[in-house]
């Protein structure tokens, strides 16, 4: 019980403010500034909340959690909300720079944040991080295509539609990484993929 209240308590830190976010857009008058406002503050109560639950932020969701604050942080004092919607183009930016650039060096970034919970070969580990690094590139490049050329609120229902797809695209790598698990003991439990910033 004490997992699944734990688990629920991460999902919450992931996604909640980006919903209080475009709920708050859609809810209150469709004003960007009051929705980036609560956004901010959601943004800092998830990583309170995470922190007293699970003793620690990791480290995903406090990176996503500095980029709402900054660009947030930005669009509210210079009234431009323009800055938080490249919030998601720099943060999945940086999210593929720090993996595809690691593996061009020769590391594997995301076997260092993973490797203790998922036992898999060097290559596997590999195909995975280049795996998430395409998807964040995609999200960038999707993210600037959309808030460039949309009004809010498509731009606000794309966000919110990202959510969604990050879910989908970690579902979808489990099946590739219950094939490389090292421990066929562990096989018949699907492990749990490593969750997109969002």
């Amino acid at each position: 019980m004490a997992g699944s209240n734990t688990r629920w308590v991460r999902t919450a830190v992931d996604y909640g403010a980006p919903i209080a976010f475009a709920v708050t857009f859609f809810g209150f008058g469709r004003d960007m500034l009051l929705a980036t406002g609560v956004l901010v503050a959601a943004s800092v109560l998830a990583l309170v909340v995470g922190y007293l639950v699970e003793r620690r932020i990791a480290p995903l969701p406090l990176i996503a959690g500095i980029f709402a604050l900054v660009f947030g942080g930005l669009t509210l004092i210079f009234d431009d909300p323009s800055f938080v919607k490249m919030k998601l183009t720099f943060q999945n930016a940086a999210f593929a720079a720090a993996l595809l650039g690691g593996v061009a060096l020769g590391k594997n970034p995301l076997k260092l944040l993973l490797g203790d919970s998922l036992k898999m070969a060097d290559a596997a580990w590999r195909t995975l991080t280049i795996r998430y690094g395409l998807y964040f590139v995609a999200v960038a490049i999707a993210n600037e295509a959309v808030w460039r050329t949309q009004t809010d609120e498509i731009w606000v229902g794309f966000r919110i539609a990202v959510l969604p797809l990050a879910i989908a695209f970690s579902l979808a790598q489990v099946p590739f990484m219950m094939k490389h698990l090292q421990q066929p003991e562990d096989r018949d439990t699907a492990p749990e993929p490593p969750d997109p910033g969002v």
